[in-house]
């Protein structure tokens, strides 16, 4: 007997049990059968009785079978005879949860049938793949088994978490990459449509020539549903297991292993060998926002990560939003002196903190690695095309032969790039998972802004100048991370932006960049700047709602330009070795946000109010005019070398009389001066606009015996390099 239509997802094996297994099945069916025909005459006490024994002794025998009581005895370590029927769906209805209820109190014999049951499940998903729907049928059948409850019970759920691989001990650094080899579900939440975590997807849906825009759309859609179905099964096992009392606590220890073995995942350069894959985090993610839905704020507990029971393991080295390692070691010592002042830790706030810290080790590094994957097919097409435009140059050079093998390889490299985007199309930018994102840290903006003001949802500004401890010990990455998805929603997914709580996020970027005292650390209050940025309307039409309840919120009208103001003279010095280049780039932000800003009428008070009498103006003023000179000069410098390279380029005969290294050198100097001339000029115009605006609506601190001589003497610098 095989199943039916689908030999190929599993085959039940001919032997002497299975001709046992198949009548005994058949006689259990059949008394459902003669239910339907007749309800009325099995309703009656004594048939009803009479069907319930022969349920019960077909049950009781099948137990007989499967233990090899009737041929020879099964070891444990034997595939179970009952898998295929399972996974061919063609079993009657009722008939595993008899068995459960038969077996279970007997726990000897409950395991001799179930643990190959469970161990020929996890087996069975490791051959699955989303290339096809055989995925559904061992995830489909271990939810049944979880959901099967008697009284406060789920037999299934003790047995599975009481395996030896239910969350094994590490035994390598790759801690990440062993849970999800090794552990029990690890093979379930592996099931992925990343490339680089299964390669059958890609093959399969992404490559060949017929593929098009409409193919891809529909093939991502139905890739999409597989996710959303394997995801849901997922959900009720976890679900059923933490339900179920006596294994919530062995639920919650594996759910920490998950995120605790795979800290390395935050790093900027990873080890994947060492960490889970990018599908199984986001599986585990999705599950966990899924748990997280209905927890209301009240019910969390803000200080978890210092309390001494924290499953989480939160470094001490771990960068905080204010205080430092000293500070931070201190007020912990403090803390812990008096355990008093710690509750219980209770589920809402342990689901909370977990599914905080999964983001940061699941869609964050997603994020990233989506972003470096399309700048490398952004670098190989530039590189196609530059090989292919200088053929003439090089296809009868010595260096001929290497030329084309490199054309060959990149674009080798390129279509595996492609069709690699195209699998994470599918699982990042999924606008479901997108919003439910979103919508959590909407939640964990809420629960930051209530512990720097209590009073949240009706915060004043300027916060208390004493910061809350509780806050400044907080990691930095709890802020950063919001700032992180909100710039890759804005850039690849901006209709996501389209959500009610996102009155929260605008509350929380306007709070934060007005309150520069409470972060330590200067490049996340550029990060939040950013975000600002990447949503105004000239960036990103499509965040032109999202842009205008910032400019429109009413701590914005008055905070946000005297603090913008603030922040464009205190970069001129961050620290960092990248200082130099850093300060351009926020300064170009804060000036198109200003341009913005001045559009809108219930800004302009708050902008006079600045120029006249605003504590930044005059240092605000000296940072514009030095960058408007450097900017322009670098500019008319780099200009200065384009044109002498096109002029040379231009008189072929001399040209060509040039060697060919010193021609690569002059075109590789010329592409370099035009992107830096690119960016410069950029710059430079959105520095020039914003002092044209400011010397139209306030001459004074221009007229200045200073500025003016400052003025004229760049003018008189600059003028004769135009012309």
């Amino acid at each position: 007997m095989s199943c039916d239509s689908a030999s190929d997802r599993f085959t039940i094996e001919a032997c002497k049990e299975t001709e046992m297994l198949n009548y005994l099945i058949e006689r259990f069916d059949s008394v459902g059968m003669e239910e339907r025909k007749a309800p009325k005459m099995c309703s009656q006490p004594n048939v009803s009785q009479l069907l319930s024994n022969i349920r019960s002794q077909c049950i009781s025998h099948v137990a007989l079978v499967l233990q090899g009581a009737l041929t020879q005895p099964r070891s444990p370590l034997q595939q179970s005879l009952l898998v295929p029927y399972m996974l061919c769906r063609n079993l009657p209805y009722g008939f595993i949860q008899e068995l459960v209820r038969i077996t279970h109190q007997e726990e000897e014999v409950f395991k001799q049938i179930f643990i190959p049951i469970l161990r020929g499940l996890a087996l069975a998903v490791k051959e699955c793949s989303f290339d096809s729907d055989n995925f559904k049928f061992p995830l489909m059948a271990l939810a049944e088994l979880c959901e099967i409850k008697f009284g406060k019970t789920h037999p299934v759920c003790n047995l599975a978490t009481s395996l030896p691989l239910w969350c094994p001990k590490p035994l390598s650094p790759g801690c990440g990459r062993e849970i999800q080899r090794l552990s029990y579900l690890g093979a379930f939440f592996g099931l992925s449509v990343f490339a680089e975590d299964d390669i059958k997807v890609g093959d399969k849906y992404f490559s060949g020539p017929a593929i098009t825009m409409e193919n891809t759309r529909v093939v991502s859609q139905s890739l999409q549903h597989y996710l959303e179905s394997a995801r849901g099964d997922l959900f009720k096992v976890l679900h059923n297991i933490l339900l179920n009392g006596e294994t919530r606590e062995l639920a919650l220890n594996y759910m920490a292993a998950l995120v605790n073995y795979n800290v390395k995942k935050a790093q900027m350069q990873t080890d994947d060998k060492l960490v889970s894959t990018d599908g199984f985090m986001l599986n585990f993610l999705w599950v966990l926002q899924q748990l997280s839905m209905k927890i209301k704020l009240d019910t969390v507990d803000p200080y978890y990560i210092f309390h001494p029971r924290c499953r989480l393991g939160v470094s001490l080295e771990e960068t905080r939003l204010k205080a430092t390692m000293e500070e931070l070691k201190s007020w912990m010592a403090e803390l812990h002196e008096d355990p008093s002042k710690f509750s219980e830790p209770k589920f809402p706030t342990e689901c909370f903190f977990l599914t905080l810290h999964t983001h940061h080790l699941s869609i964050l590094p997603c994020c990233r690695r989506y972003i470096r994957r399309l700048r490398a097919i952004r670098e190989l097409n530039r590189t196609v095309e530059e090989l292919k435009n200088s053929e003439s140059q090089w296809k009868d050079s010595p260096l001929a032969s290497r030329h084309r093998e490199m054309l060959k390889r990149c674009k080798t490299q390129l279509k595996k790039l492609v069709r690699a985007k195209a699998c994470a199309d599918v699982g990042l930018l999924d606008e479901n998972l997108l919003r439910r994102s979103l919508q959590f840290y909407s939640t964990v903006i809420q629960l930051i802004l209530r512990m720097v003001d209590p009073a949240y949802p009706n915060i004043t500004l300027p916060l208390n100048p004493e910061i809350p401890k509780s806050f400044a010990a907080l990691p930095e990455f709890y802020v950063e991370d919001v700032a992180e998805f909100l710039l890759f929603v804005v850039q690849y997914s901006p209709q996501v932006l389209y959500e009610p709580c996102v009155q929260d996020v605008v509350t929380f970027l306007v709070v934060f960049i007005c309150s520069q005292h409470y972060i330590r650390n200067p490049y996340l209050i550029a990060k939040l700047v950013e975000v600002l940025f990447v949503t105004n309307p000239a960036v990103q039409p499509r965040t032109q709602r999202f842009s205008e309840m910032m400019e429109n919120h009413p701590l914005s009208i008055k905070h946000l330009v005297p603090a913008l103001m603030k922040f464009y003279t205190d970069v001129e010095h961050t620290g960092a070795t990248s200082e130099f280049y850093d300060k351009f780039t926020i300064r170009y932000h804060i000036s198109t946000i200003f341009k913005s800003l001045w559009q809108n009428i219930a800004h302009h008070g708050t902008f006079m109010e600045e120029f006249n009498s605003g504590k930044q103006f005059v240092r605000y003023i000296n940072m514009l005019i030095n960058d408007t000179t450097f900017l322009l000069d670098e500019s008319l410098e780099s200009l200065k070398r384009i044109h002498e390279v096109q002029e040379e380029m231009k008189n072929k005969e001399q040209w060509d009389q040039l060697p060919r290294e010193q021609q690569q050198s002059r075109q590789s100097q010329l592409t370099q001066d035009e992107r830096v001339s690119r960016s410069y000029l950029a710059l430079a115009t959105e520095t020039v606009e914003m002092f044209h605006i400011l010397t139209k609506q306030v001459q004074k601190p221009f007229l200045r015996p200073v500025s003016v001589a400052a003025s004229s003497a760049r003018s008189t610098r600059f003028i004769p390099c135009i012309k």
